[in-house]
């Protein structure tokens, strides 16, 4: 079904139309939550909260709506609180960060080390680089449908995608 008229459906009322929108785009929102904040659970939390706030505000959206878009404002704004969040909060972890943050069933030993590096790398990049950067690179996104999801021009969005690419290949390399 197309998802213009799941959409319907969900406005309509059909409440089970909305579990064809969380199981198209569950895994990707959550790979692109992981991404941007480089802890599983928190993505998998993040993820479902995305779902529910989007539930709870399809009724509110224009006809017009580009989903895709509106879905990952959601994640992204999600993320971006999460990180200040995270900021006002200190704690000390209890177990090692790694083992939290990646779970071992879905990385196969020989190229875990290579993907912890990549993760880490990646979330030193500046939050507003990463975000575009992981939408472009690792969602497909095209910088047009980025810049309507984030809400700056596409011009901006370059300027982050390029910079955002030397840093994160300045701290894979670098190590820093």
């Amino acid at each position: 079904m197309e998802e213009a008229q799941v959409i319907a459906l969900v406005r309509a009322g059909e409440v089970n139309a909305f579990a064809e929108i969380v199981e198209h785009y569950q895994a990707p929102i959550q790979r692109y939550l992981y991404r941007l904040i480089g802890d599983y659970q928190m993505a998998q939390d993040l993820t479902q909260d995305t779902f529910l706030q989007a539930y709870k505000g399809i009724l509110k959206t224009n006809a017009d709506l580009s989903f895709k878009a509106w879905l990952y404002r959601i994640a992204t704004n999600n993320a971006r609180q999460h990180h200040r969040r995270k900021k006002l909060v200190s704690f000390i972890p209890f177990t090692d960060r790694m083992e939290a943050d990646i779970p071992v069933s879905e990385n196969p030993p020989d190229c875990m080390g290579e993907k912890i590096a990549i993760q880490e790398a990646l979330t030193k990049v500046p939050e507003e680089q990463r975000t575009c950067l992981v939408l472009h690179l690792v969602e497909g996104f095209k910088y047009q449908e980025i810049a309507e999801t984030l809400g700056i021009s596409e011009d901006a969005v370059r300027m982050r995608v390029a910079r955002g690419k030397e840093a994160f290949q300045t701290l894979y390399r670098g190590g820093g």
